[in-house]
């Protein structure tokens, strides 16, 4: 739903006659980028608008502001803060939200007040640092228009909060708040802002406004889980688990005093202390300035933390204050239960089902600290984890389809959107139609297939320009040719993984090129679009490549004798090895284990899938190797870290939810339950459950209703929704 305002864009008059830039381009082209204004980053701009409202208006059941904002807002009504957006979006398809406001408004004066923030970092988490700064509004009573962004709001930059270092992958800001330069009150009707000037309307814009598919973020409190006072004025707070979201707390002290906030994911090793100086390149370290009077305190921005270390005057501190404002995308948290006899199991179900809570902003972040930015590849497991943990597909769309739109930058897709940091990763963009069908298994979205159709095609038009005459890729230089991630779990695969790569036809590539190809053959079956199939060709060239007979294993190039795990569960899980290979590459994983990083474990425990070991799976699943989720545990983990150990990577974020694989195996091939037909219309139930299990049981939330499963010492009970076919083996 594109959106054709009345209102008028407002946005400050420092970015007026900015010229905007365009920061789009490929990866690695030559690309000139002029620094940006200094004084225009880190921008926080208040816009109000107070007005009338009679009893006719408020008799409409339901009241809706549209709204967004470029980069961010944080929106307020009559004093009460009401939500914040939006996700983040190209200009030429720039979210807005409709939130319902009814509620917080009443019959006379009302005001909403909107807190605008401007970045201005090139990164990952914002499509910022392009000089598009601004507002737009509409609040709407049935078909009557009430109020509308235009000369008559009142705006001010203000300068309470100031920009301390960056940090992350030039992320976010650390925040220098000082109360004495507050603006109180100004979220409140009676607020005088006779001294504020009237907003400037943007003589021009670029935007294509599109209705946010998705809710906005669900923001709430949290208190902590334990305070313990260190000494005087000096206070660590534990929330219980890692969490996203920023420490608030008030404060009366006198003026110009100042306190510490120290956030972090862990404390120091035997120690007290906070570890804010994190591990993941992240610099926790907040400084408030008191005013004199009560003083409340919160940054703008979010974290991803467990542990909060407060420094200041002991007088001025309440600890009684101290608590989180935690936000992520709506999270059901009864829409999947999982609980069996296995306490291990149910507690890796648990931090992997944290992660991706977590890690499910206004689009999926890799980590909600270092980068806060949806990545491709991440998304194959975070997305099919979040769909089965919320029973709510619509953030997985919505990533699906910000990713195809990247093709206007490269037809073979971007591999982290939105944003403006630009990064292009071949294994990732070839995942892409896999998602696509994953997706349309759980949702049958056909509308939404044939809309991504084109997309998927171009892919594979940018793919076939690499291809030599066996149709085999070879030299893909223009993207990254990841493999795994960090590089020390590669398995010592033997390939130049330069970028861009060395000479040569390497495994992993082109084994994702026969995934997507298989996948992209099964949207156009699903459409009816005749096509020339040349997957078999394409297998027979990956197996006169790749395939060592002597040892019955994939090599990882052609140039190499090495056989590598990456190289190996690629085929099998894409049914590319011949019937004979099955059980050496079997025996290859029982060996080798998680010889890779979490991310690639996704792959070995579904290939192994493939090929009917459950055993193994579950023996993989359930250790307590150094490359185990066992292992996160034992290393105090509340949610899934990015590698297998804090230690086993040198930026690990313990917080990572591409480590959420054990969710989706566990429902989909221990359990057994997953979708016989597009849009769960009929279930798939084959249960391979472990020796070990006494008992267990599972409600999970699908499109077509809820599903209620339970074991018991070798009795079933089984509740499926009314109406909907079973397929049980």
């Amino acid at each position: 739903m594109t959106q054709e305002w009345q209102a008028e864009w407002l946005t400050d008059r420092s970015f007026k006659h900015v010229e905007k830039s365009y920061l789009y381009h490929k990866e690695l082209e030559v690309f000139d980028i002029e620094p940006h204004d200094l004084n225009l980053q880190h921008h926080h701009w208040y816009v109000r608008n107070v007005f009338l409202l009679d009893d006719k208006a408020m008799n409409e059941e339901k009241i809706w502001l549209h709204l967004t904002a470029d980069d961010y807002y944080k929106l307020y009504i009559n004093g009460e803060f009401v939500a914040q957006g939006p996700a983040q979006s190209d200009a030429n398809h720039y979210y807005f939200n409709r939130i319902d406001v009814r509620s917080y408004l009443k019959v006379g004066k009302n005001v909403i007040a909107v807190h605008v923030y401007y970045q201005g970092l090139l990164n990952r988490a914002y499509n910022s640092a392009d000089y598009r700064q601004g507002l737009i509004a509409e609040l709407r009573a049935g078909d009557n228009l009430l109020v509308k962004t235009d000369r008559t709001w009142k705006a001010k930059r203000v300068h309470d909060n100031r920009p301390g270092v960056t940090f992350g992958y030039d992320t976010q800001f650390t925040e220098y708040l000082d109360a004495r330069q507050s603006e109180r009150g100004w979220t409140e009707v009676g607020y005088d802002d006779s001294d504020w000037a009237h907003a400037e309307p943007a003589e021009h814009i670029d935007y294509t406004f599109v209705l946010q598919p998705t809710p906005v973020v669900d923001v709430y409190k949290k208190q902590p889980s334990h305070i313990e006072r260190l000494a005087p004025g000096h206070y660590l707070i534990d929330f219980g688990g890692e969490l996203t979201g920023q420490f608030a707390m008030n404060a009366h002290g006198n003026a110009g005093e100042e306190v510490h906030i120290l956030s972090g994911e862990e404390l120091m090793s035997g120690d007290q202390a906070v570890r804010y100086e994190m591990r993941c390149n992240c610099v926790y370290h907040d400084q408030w300035t008191l005013s004199g009077d009560v003083d409340f305190f919160e940054t703008y921005d979010y974290k991803a933390f467990r542990y909060v270390e407060v420094k200041g005057p002991e007088e001025a501190l309440r600890p009684e204050t101290f608590h989180a404002v935690v936000r992520h995308y709506p999270f059901d948290e009864q829409s999947c239960l999982l609980q069996s006899s296995d306490e291990l199991m149910n507690q890796i179900f648990d931090i992997c089902k944290n992660g991706v809570r977590y890690g499910s902003q206004e689009n999926f972040v890799d980590c909600p600290s270092r980068e806060k930015g949806q990545y491709l590849g991440d998304n194959t497991i975070i997305g099919h984890s979040h769909m089965l943990l919320s029973g709510d597909l619509r953030l997985y769309r919505k990533a699906i389809e910000q990713f195809g739109r990247s093709s206007f930058v490269c037809g073979g897709i971007m591999a982290v959107v939105p944003g403006h940091f630009m990064q292009e990763i071949a294994d990732f963009s070839l995942q892409w139609p896999m998602q696509v069908m994953t997706y349309y298994r759980y949702s049958g979205d056909t509308a939404f297939l044939q809309e991504m159709y084109p997309y998927a095609e171009g892919l594979l038009q940018h793919f076939e320009q690499f291809e030599r005459e066996d149709g085999l890729l070879e030299g893909v230089t223009d993207k990254w040719n990841l493999v795994d991630w960090p590089q020390g779990l590669r398995d010592n695969y033997d390939f130049e993984l330069s970028k861009p790569i060395g000479p040569g036809c390497h495994n992993v590539i082109n084994a994702l090129y026969l995934g997507c190809v298989s996948s992209v053959n099964e949207i156009r079956e699903l459409l009816g679009v005749a096509y020339d199939n040349r997957l078999p060709k394409l297998k027979r060239s990956f197996l006169e490549a790749f395939y060592d007979e002597k040892t019955s294993l994939f090599k990882d190039s052609e140039q190499s004798s090495h056989h590598a795990l990456h190289a190996n569960v690629l085929p099998l899980l894409f049914h590319i090895a011949p019937e004979e290979s099955v059980s050496a590459i079997v025996d290859m994983i029982r060996t080798k284990r998680f010889a890779c990083g979490v991310y690639f474990s996704y792959f070995v425990m579904k290939a192994l899938a493939e090929a009917a070991e459950y055993d193994l799976i579950y023996d993989l699943l359930s250790s307590d190797d150094e490359h185990s989720w066992g292992n996160m545990l034992k290393e105090g983990a509340t949610t899934c870290f990015e590698a297998w150990g804090k230690d086993q990577k040198w930026n690990t974020s313990l917080c990572h939810p591409w480590a959420s694989g054990p969710v989706p195996v566990l429902i989909e091939d221990i359990i057994g339950l997953k979708p016989a037909k597009p849009g769960w219309e009929e279930i798939a139930f084959s249960p391979k459950l472990p020796a070990t299990w006494t008992s267990f049981s599972l409600q999970v939330n699908v499109p077509t209703g809820t599903i209620r499963l339970r074991y018991e010492n070798g009795v079933w009970t089984e509740s499926f929704p009314p109406g909907i076919p079973v397929i049980r083996s």
